[in-house]
């Protein structure tokens, strides 16, 4: 006894803890993952999904409940995917589990107490989960960045797919725009979260055919605390429009092949300049009457005339091609370079 006082002066009994102390702990860890796996199930049973999304759904939440809490130095960077406004996007691998994902970080010199609540805000992500949404798996800070850790999507974004490819067939912007359609619903009706900055660079696809929108803004704290506090991209707004935010309630559901810069810059210019002109419509030579119909009403200016989530849901542009049977995956898979040796967790 007097041995171990000399060793430890604090623990005068020599007193330690049982062992069964760590199974208890370990026990209680396994108790929480099945408690969330089980309120994700119940999310899950609430959503109109096949069994395709379904079991993409259950994998990605299997891989989730696995990685614990993420650190900076878990990471392996294994390239850059796109850098913008709000910050850098690398390919990176979490070294315990082997899941690749796509890590954006965002330099911010920030004070604690902002810093804690931007993690905070950030945290809702987890509670976003559908196929049209991109899988998130947490946050976190170090060296002066917010690291946003999200589902790594190996078909890129839709700006560069159409710099690859410099057309993008109808049929496969038909999906696109379902799938847009479905993420913003769902985002409106579940979560009250409104997306305000919908654009090429937002929507990505990957080689098994799922088409996913991302960033849509849910911590205020974040964006008034980065550098440019401009809400949208200023690359995308025509020379009159340069000033104005991007804060309002719009739908863009459409990309129209190489013409999509275009549309984007055509739509902001006609929604704000003064006085009115008349808004452009598509070539029928090259598109069909439904595509250049539905194009049309999210070119109206007057928000009160022009269609809103629901009604362009039930256009027929997008029901005649909601059965259609069109392989996104083959598409990816014929122009993005997916070459990986990592097999992420099953």
């Amino acid at each position: 006894m007097a041995i171990a006082m000399a060793k430890n002066p604090k623990n005068k009994f020599n007193l330690t803890l049982p062992a069964v102390e760590a199974d208890e702990d370990k026990g209680a860890k396994e108790k929480d993952v099945t408690k969330n796996y089980e309120k994700l199930q119940k999310r899950l049973s609430e959503l109109d999904l096949d069994d395709f999304e379904r079991n993409r759904m259950e994998l990605f939440f299997r891989q989730k409940s696995q990685l614990g809490e993420l650190n900076a130095e878990d990471f392996e960077n294994l390239g850059e995917l796109g850098a913008g406004n709000g910050g850098v996007v690398t390919k990176a691998l979490h070294k315990p589990t082997g899941t690749l994902m796509a890590r954006k970080m965002i330099h911010l010199e920030v004070k604690p107490d902002i810093r804690t609540k931007i993690i905070r805000e950030l945290k809702v992500l987890h509670d976003c989960n559908s196929p049209q949404i991109v899988g998130f798996y947490g946050a976190f800070y170090n060296d002066r960045e917010i690291s946003i850790c999200m589902e790594y999507m190996d078909g890129g974004s839709l700006d560069l797919v159409q710099r690859k490819l410099g057309r993008i067939p109808e049929n496969i912007l038909a999906k696109i725009t379902i799938a847009v359609l479905k993420g913003l619903i769902y985002l409106r009706e579940k979560h009250q979260i409104m997306h305000r900055d919908v654009k090429p660079s937002n929507i990505l696809v990957n080689s098994r055919g799922e088409i996913k929108i991302c960033d849509f803004g849910v911590s205020g704290q974040l964006i008034d605390s980065m550098a440019n506090t401009f809400v949208g991209t200023r690359s995308y707004m025509a020379k009159d429009c340069k000033a104005i935010s991007t804060r309002s309630n719009r739908t863009f559901g459409v990309w129209a092949s190489h013409w999509w810069k275009w549309l984007l810059d055509v739509i902001l210019f006609h929604q704000f300049r003064n006085p009115p002109k008349a808004p452009p419509t598509l070539p029928l030579s090259l598109f069909s009457s439904a595509f250049v119909d539905f194009v049309n009403l999210c070119l109206i200016k007057n928000p009160k005339e022009r269609a809103d989530l629901k009604a362009l849901m039930e256009h027929p542009f997008v029901q005649k091609n909601l059965d259609a049977d069109v392989d996104i995956g083959q598409w990816v898979t014929s122009f993005a370079n997916i070459n990986s040796n990592v097999v992420n967790i099953t």
